[in-house]
């Protein structure tokens, strides 16, 4: 298998959600990847509430929480921009504001207005630090967390 044989089966949205389910951190985790975008402009993921999941105290782990967040901020974007741009995930927050108790989701949206002003930000070559926020939802709708993440983008030169 070449590079461009690789890069062309990464290229596919559903590929890339399978493999990504297999990834033993997601898969171990009970952290499903639901959706991703042709465009890979939309992710949906799920974690699931079980014995490998849960704490202490029988709610989800803070670190699961925060790992089905992880990559996903810094690979869209990567994959919108494509190769002329270095993408790196520079920082992270995330805020606990209710005790997950069942299964949870999250969302990810990178819209082109946004994809413009990065491009914009970095047209000198100079580097450009953006956050992003997601939600991760209960099934009833409640807010469990809020996740932060800062990405660090230049163009290369």
């Amino acid at each position: 298998m070449t590079y461009s044989d690789l890069d062309r089966l990464l290229g596919n949205a559903q590929i890339v959600r399978h493999v990504m389910n297999l990834w033993p951190p997601f898969l171990f985790s009970s952290i499903r990847i639901q959706e991703v975008a042709d465009d890979f402009r939309h992710v949906r993921v799920r974690l699931g509430h079980n014995r490998l999941t849960g704490n202490y105290v029988g709610t989800l782990y803070g670190g699961s929480l925060y790992s089905m967040t992880d990559p996903f901020w810094m690979m869209m974007i990567s994959r919108a921009l494509g190769p002329e741009y270095a993408v790196w995930d520079a920082r992270a927050e995330i805020t606990f504001l209710k005790p997950g108790r069942g299964t949870v989701t999250t969302e990810f949206r990178i819209s082109e207005e946004e994809l413009e002003e990065i491009r914009a930000e970095t047209a000198d070559g100079e580097k450009h630090l953006r956050w992003f926020e997601n939600e991760i939802v209960a099934s009833d709708g409640t807010v469990v967390a809020r996740v932060r993440k800062q990405v660090y983008v230049r163009r290369k030169q």
